[in-house]
């Protein structure tokens, strides 16, 4: 897959097949409009194409808003790379571009730089200034300029439309089955692990640390069934998301406990698939209870069938 970060002065040689939108989460209803991209490219001798922006517009309209994302812009560029998508355009959401009308991005970014002859939006998207753009100014202009524009309807999960809000809610519910159902895969964060309290090797379940990229969204706090994946190898944990409140811990931690390991991993980054929620967060009374809690959870992850 190629990627392009920079517009100016650009043309693509190449007529395109096109989407355009945040993608975050790449989920199956992204994987539907991706799908029939690559169909169409296909067929029609083009090359698929993926416009989306960075960092979220929400950011930029709205910059004190502390929105999460389900993907880094890494996983989101490795997902659509894994869909077949051949062009990824990453456009910076800056002042000049936000002012454009919607003729005049038509005009500018998808007829001059990007060379679009085949466009195909979600059911709700619009662009451009004052969301001056949406299906029916494309319709109007693809004439004009010498394209196919298409519209799809939104893929349903539990009679409502899945959307990127739907998973991040999902999520922060604790509901991460419903969430890798409507994602298409299994939801996961990664990151470098770093020295913590090491409170966890004192009571006989030594935990990694993760440091995990603070745009990322977390899953509610609690404790997790979790797939470890360190070193290329495979293995079950018990993650914990939260403050250590038995402890008096007050910073937000991802913490996960491998099962059959005990390896210096110390700086070495590591990823987790969430699999199943055990339980919210608690404070125990003691360690005592805590301990007996931990060795619980770990014969559920034990017999937990991946």
């Amino acid at each position: 897959m190629k990627i392009t970060k920079n517009l100016n002065g650009y043309h693509s040689e190449s007529p395109l097949s096109l989407s355009i939108g945040i993608f975050d989460g790449v989920h199956i209803g992204h994987q539907s409009i991706i799908k029939k991209l690559n169909t169409i490219a296909a067929k029609k001798n083009l090359q698929s194409a993926i416009l989306t922006f960075w960092p979220h517009p929400r950011t930029v309209f709205n910059p004190n808003d502390d929105l999460k994302f389900l993907n880094t812009i890494e996983e989101k560029t490795y997902l659509l790379e894994k869909n077949g998508i051949q062009h990824l355009f990453l456009k910076e959401f800056d002042e000049e571009f936000r002012n454009l009308t919607g003729e005049e991005f038509v005009k500018q970014i998808l007829v001059e730089k990007l060379n679009v002859k085949h466009l195909i939006i979600g059911h709700d998207h619009t662009f451009g200034k004052n969301r001056s753009g949406d299906f029916n100014l494309l319709q109007k202009m693809s004439s004009e300029f010498g394209f196919e524009v298409e519209q799809v309807e939104a893929v349903d999960f539990q009679s409502r439309h899945i959307s990127s809000t739907q998973i991040r809610n999902a999520l922060t519910e604790g509901n991460v089955k419903e969430a890798n159902e409507m994602l298409g895969y299994v939801y996961s964060v990664s990151g470098e692990v770093i020295h913590g309290k090491k409170i966890g090797r004192t009571i006989g379940y030594p935990t990694a640390n993760i440091a995990v990229n603070s745009m990322k969204l977390l899953p509610k706090k609690g404790a997790y069934i979790v797939d470890v994946f360190v070193n290329s190898q495979h293995f079950k944990g018990m993650l914990s998301i939260g403050t250590n409140p038995t402890v008096d811990g007050n910073s937000l931690s991802v913490e996960v406990y491998i099962l059959d390991f005990n390896e210096d991993i110390y700086g070495k980054e590591i990823s987790v698939n969430f699999r199943e929620f055990l339980h919210d967060e608690i404070k125990f009374e003691s360690l005592e209870k805590l301990i007996e809690r931990l060795d619980e959870d770990q014969r559920i992850t034990e017999n937990f069938q991946f």
